[in-house]
């Protein structure tokens, strides 16, 4: 590990390293004894590119978080109280409640969070704030912002609290170029760990984790063979335009496809963005025998509908999953870990029937649908209990 910057800081209690360039980080990592080489036992570092070592003299009380997949974490950890922003709420809160509904003892009180991204992220907001610690990449700020320099991000870490995230990890997109030296990608899981590590739940990590490569197993050694497998479109219907994300490449946006090895429909289709947008004559020539209808079980979507718009189209009725009745409702590309156990099972069921079980299908607005528990691919009471601690 590099060396740890620290920062005199008379306003809060949460010391944050800049940015450490070159630093080779490990998720989670926590130096030594935890006491970071302070002297007070307890404090302790957390490492990860590109904000290099970060040290902390306590576990965050208050928590900034912008995208889905944090607040997850947060929860997983026993730490839900802890978020106080989140992007889009209603509908990322919702979600996220739709699947805790099969977790005795689990939910979220997302009403009366801000979505921190609603005008943008300023400095302004994030002193109002006062956070202990920012779930939200700085390279996401710099590369999405107007006015912010690096040096406006050191400020924060300084003088506010630091910096933990992995935004361009979700499919290994260039970071801005400040970082490009330091900037490393991490799984889902890698970055529950380092979450893990900053609320100092390192036992509650490792035990989701083995649930989650139970299931992983139980889907990787079961698949069918590969000529027996489905050609598959990840999709989101716009007006007149499919946004597009391929199913098998890198990136934790693809944590509840890419491990299912579905021949992806789109995969000759090239874009330069994180995601593409195809149109309907795109979409024939790839004639999908499933869509999986990304962000199809969340507020903003009624799959319902989209299936009906797709039978009243003249392209959009001769897909062939339309006409099979196999265009169902997909999860959230921002999910944390309990998420990703729920989309992992719903998406096998949904590709390979046969080898896990029927997708009951999606009710629109309606929780996470009721598993027989002898056709679950995971043990919710196990997940329930270590989230709650029971």
């Amino acid at each position: 590990m590099g060396t740890t910057r620290q920062f005199d800081r008379s306003r809060r209690a949460f010391v944050a390293t800049g940015i450490a360039a070159g630093s080779a980080a490990l998720a989670g990592c926590i130096t030594g004894d935890g006491s970071g080489g302070s002297g007070d036992e307890d404090s302790y570092t957390v490492t990860m590119a590109p904000m290099g070592e970060v040290e902390f003299d306590g576990v965050p009380e208050d928590a900034f978080v912008t995208f889905t997949q944090y607040a997850d974490m947060a929860v997983a950890l026993g730490h839900g109280d802890a978020v106080t922003t989140l992007f889009a709420p209603e509908m990322s809160g919702s979600t996220m409640n739709k699947f805790y509904d099969r977790l005795e003892g689990v939910s979220f009180d997302w009403a009366g969070l801000e979505n921190p991204l609603e005008d943008g992220v300023t400095k302004e907001e994030l002193y109002n704030y006062e956070s202990d610690v920012h779930f939200l990449d700085p390279s996401y700020v710099l590369t999405t912002q107007d006015d912010w320099a690096q040096s406006d991000v050191e400020e924060i870490a300084e003088t506010v609290g630091p910096w933990i995230g992995s935004y361009h990890s979700g499919v290994q997109s260039e970071p801005a170029e400040a970082y490009a030296d330091s900037y490393e990608y991490y799984t889902l899981w890698e970055l529950f760990e380092t979450v893990a590590a900053v609320f100092r739940e390192a036992q509650r990590y490792e035990d989701l984790a083995a649930v989650y490569e139970d299931l992983r197993s139980h889907i990787e050694s079961n698949l069918p063979s590969g000529d027996e497998r489905p050609t598959v479109a990840r999709v989101t219907l716009g007006d007149g335009v499919f946004y597009a994300y391929h199913l098998n490449t890198s990136g934790f946006w693809q944590a509840e496809t890419r491990p299912l090895g579905a021949h992806d429909a789109l995969a000759d289709v090239e874009w330069s963005g994180d995601w593409g947008e195809v149109d309907y004559e795109t979409m024939l020539d790839a004639d999908p025998d499933v869509i999986l209808h990304l962000w199809g079980i969340t507020s903003n979507y009624d799959v319902e509908g989209v299936r009906e718009r797709l039978e009243n189209h003249a392209a959009g009725s001769e897909l062939a999953a339309v006409r099979n009745d196999r265009v169902v409702a997909s999860g959230m590309r921002y999910q944390g870990p309990i998420m990703n156990l729920f989309q992992l099972e719903m998406t096998a069921k949904q590709l390979y029937p046969e080898q896990f079980g029927e997708w009951p299908g999606y009710e629109s607005g309606a929780s996470y649908p009721e598993i027989p528990e002898g056709e679950q691919l995971f043990d919710r009471q196990r997940v329930a209990d270590i989230v709650t601690g029971a």
